[in-house]
């Protein structure tokens, strides 16, 4: 028997995240640019928008007291950010054209790698795909990387707001004017509590959302506008440790194959990376497709496993684990984007559009170019005083279109759809768009949702290694590894059905790393009561993709990642 998780829909409606702007002038945030997002993307676009108003100080006076504002739901820039990371250093020098290349922090340059088709005791050296090559680009914390370009826009006058959750859009005559923030000491169950703190209007000329993945506005502002008529995304989710080793790694790693099994009935789809971070840490992290079709698959204990296999125990052996976290990835690439870029009054950058390339494992790079674009963009039309007009903004749609984003996304379009169908498949498509730099196959291949795949009750599960507190480790473990801030008596921020079909419940409980699902009881005519923890979610956003809604919770919520 299998369900499929879209028949299920969350309760959830856009409308109910769209107001009209209400406040009083003296009741109200006023800003100029308003960025939700203190990721690479967001902090990118706030840099280069201070550098251009550095020079403009008449433009900048016309945007007030606060030209640019930065809203971050996590404690502080940083804490909510995982990746790899290694990255394509071009747009951050383009950035930071003043900068040496150790003035940036990173932890070296890549000067080895290899990639390996795993089995269970052994491996096969394969030849690195080109799309792979990372010879020259830098091995970063993308957590490390946020604090330091916050310092860099704070310095250009860009004001932080911290511990800001951005719960709805204020829209008037179908253009964006800001968004309302959350409230602060709500109980359970909704009420006020002794510290409560209602939550603000903040109206802007231009909104930039760049909460990266899965977007809880970006969502709204997609499906209000009907961006997504063209687009199909789908995401996967990492999750990624660091460890203090005793032995220097190197070079970068990548791996394929085992864990993850290749028969098509499964559509199981990822790998493994493993980076050097300096002489005595690595990151080492696997990602796994969320359109896989059995419940008992969990990225998490696909991890644990994968540190069982020799070569990988004797990368940590005698280490200590120091970080865990994890995070979903925006995998659709070109057919994941929205139709446009922008709309009246707000523009989206980085991984909230969906700016990643799954073959080359690399997103960081599009989200501060995207974030760059963005900021010559609004500057442009905020010059030409156009920036509030229904087509202001149309200016950064093409300059995506006519950048190396598009460009990089587009040669690649084909290859991560053609893995839903079957490894075989994928691989052909993958020979077939590299060789002839994305010229064929020349009809776009299909696909779906990953709520939209069908799932099954397996057994994957039985072959999870128990926990044993040194190499592997148990969810909750992990939770608390993250630095995990959400207060136990806030109300949920997590929208599902709580009575599904068993084969649903069982795909959130082993899909989510933080332990936030459980079944409650035994089924009744097949259905199951499912219990939330969501004190424990770490905002992977996985859920969003699985039949669910991820919600921001309270500002300054969620994980305080420093290293991941």
């Amino acid at each position: 028997m299998s369900t499929v998780p879209a028949e299920y829909p969350p309760p959830f409606k856009t409308s109910d995240y769209i107001v009209a702007p209400q406040a009083a002038e003296d009741e109200r945030i006023d800003v100029g640019v308003l960025i939700v997002g203190a990721g690479p993307a967001g902090l990118a676009t706030a840099v280069r928008l201070g550098q251009l108003l550095a020079d403009d100080p008449a433009l900048t006076e016309q945007l007030g007291e606060v030209p640019i504002a930065v809203a971050e739901k996590g404690k502080a820039p940083g804490s909510h950010l995982l990746s790899g990371a290694v990255v394509r250093p071009g747009p951050l020098k383009a950035l930071f054209p003043d900068l040496a290349d150790d003035d940036f922090p990173r932890y070296g340059e890549v000067t080895g790698e290899s990639v390996y088709f795993m089995r269970p005791k052994a491996k096969v050296r394969i030849p690195t795909p080109p799309q792979m090559k990372n010879h020259g680009n830098w091995v970063v914390s993308v957590s490390q990387l946020a604090r330091w370009m916050s310092d860099q826009a704070e310095e250009l006058g860009a004001y932080m707001l911290p511990e800001t959750d951005c719960q709805k859009l204020l829209i008037h005559e179908g253009r964006v004017m800001g968004v309302v923030t959350g409230d602060k000491g709500r109980g359970r169950d909704g009420e006020e509590l002794s510290t409560f703190e209602p939550g603000a209007e903040v109206q802007a000329q231009v909104t930039v959302l760049a909460e990266g993945t899965p977007g809880h506005l970006t969502g709204v502002v997609r499906r209000h506008f009907d961006l997504d008529r063209n687009s199909t995304q789908i995401w996967e989710l990492g999750v990624k440790e660091v460890w203090r080793v005793p032995t220097p790694l190197g070079k970068v790693i990548h791996t394929l194959g085992w864990p993850l099994r290749m028969a098509p009935k499964y559509r199981e789809y990822g790998g493994s990376w493993i980076y050097p971070m300096g002489d005595d840490m690595i990151s080492l992290g696997f990602v796994v497709g969320l359109d896989y079709a059995d419940a008992t698959l969990s990225a998490h204990d696909l991890l644990q496993e994968f540190k069982t296999h020799p070569f990988i125990h004797s990368l940590i052996e005698g280490g200590e684990r120091l970080a865990w976290g994890a995070k979903t990835i925006p995998g659709g690439g070109f057919y994941g984007l929205p139709s446009r870029m922008h709309v009246p009054g707000a523009v989206m950058v980085g991984d909230s559009a969906g700016f990643v390339d799954m073959m080359a494992l690399k997103g960081v790079h599009h989200a501060v170019h995207s974030g760059t674009l963005a900021a010559e963009g609004i500057y442009e039309a905020l010059k030409a005083g156009k920036a509030t007009s229904p087509a202001g903004l149309w200016g950064y749609t093409k300059r995506v279109r006519d950048s190396s984003i598009w460009n990089e996304l587009w040669k690649v379009r084909d290859i991560r759809p053609a893995f839903q169908r079957n490894f075989l498949y994928g691989g052909m498509v993958h020979g077939m768009q590299t060789a002839s730099f994305g010229r064929a196959p020349r009809r776009r291949v299909r696909f779906k949702p990953d709520a939209a795949e069908p799932i099954f009750l397996g057994t994957r599960n039985a072959d999870y290694p128990q926990p044993d507190g040194q190499y592997t480790f148990d969810k909750l473990g992990s939770v608390f590894a993250s630095g995990n801030q959400t207060r136990d008596d806030q109300p949920s921020h997590i929208r599902v059905q709580t009575h599904v079909p068993l084969e649903l419940a069982t795909a959130w409980e082993w899909m989510c790393p933080a332990k936030v699902y459980e079944i409650a009881d035994e089924p009744q005519n097949g259905t199951v009561t499912v219990h939330l923890s969501p004190s424990n979610c770490v905002q992977c956003g996985a859920i969003t993709a699985k039949g669910g809604r991820l919600t921001p919770p309270e500002g300054g919520s969620g994980p305080e990642y420093t290293i991941t």
